[in-house]
């Protein structure tokens, strides 16, 4: 099971018989440029802004889920958990889904704009990830110490910060976005070097909570 980063929120979970792709962008709104001839099985979509939404920019004739409910497509299980894009209950930035997605055993969380703490029972229905995907920007998302809160939350073995302020970001996002640095500092993890891609296998994941910056 390969982990490959596409920038923002977007990730390539890579199976042994079925692909996922993550929250794909409009290059344009982003600054970052979305990598060419990316195929999918399954495409999920956190919430409908177009640095989350941009299905065009995947080849094929992906699955795309757009929302909460259970899922299952050529082996990929999913659940999408209703939370919010804001912490007054969606009445600024509207509502976000988060997914639990499980892959030759391994199970996975992409938290999408996550914009608060979740619930005990959004907590509950992620229980057992083992791969975390959380926003630690803050503005449009959680920032840092709320980020941190969620990962105590959900205990899972392998944290992926994503949503956060890049170097190709544009200009906008550079602005109300904070840097990764600033979650690696709250979660004592300053140390971490980013890396270009992860693989992960059920039986081996770590014995204790990494943080994995992907490149």
């Amino acid at each position: 099971m390969d982990i490959l980063p596409l920038g923002h929120a977007a990730f390539k979970l890579r199976g042994k018989t079925v692909t996922v792709v993550t929250d794909p962008y409009d290059s344009a709104k982003v600054g970052l440029k979305f990598p060419k001839n990316v195929e999918a099985d399954v495409v999920t979509i956190s919430h409908e802004h177009p640095d989350h939404n941009h299905v065009a920019s995947v080849s094929g004739t992906p699955f795309v889920i757009r929302g909460p409910g259970e899922y299952e497509i050529k082996g990929a299980g999913v659940i999408g958990v209703s939370t919010f894009h804001d912490a007054e209950g969606g009445n600024v930035r509207g509502k976000n889904t988060a997914y639990r997605i499980e892959l030759d055993g391994v199970r996975f969380a992409h938290l999408g704009d996550l914009g608060h703490e979740l619930t005990s029972q959004q907590v509950d229905i992620l229980d057992g990830v083992d791969v975390l995907f959380v926003p630690v920007g803050g503005f449009f998302t959680i920032d840092a110490k709320v980020a941190a809160g969620v990962v105590a939350a959900i205990d899972p073995k392998i944290v992926i910060p994503m949503h956060y302020a890049a170097n190709q970001s544009s200009a906008m996002l550079k602005e109300k976005l904070s840097p990764v640095s600033l979650f690696l500092k709250e979660m004592g993890k300053e140390g971490v070097v980013p890396v270009p891609k992860l693989s992960v296998t059920k039986d081996k994941l770590p014995a204790e909570m990494q943080i994995v910056v992907l490149e």
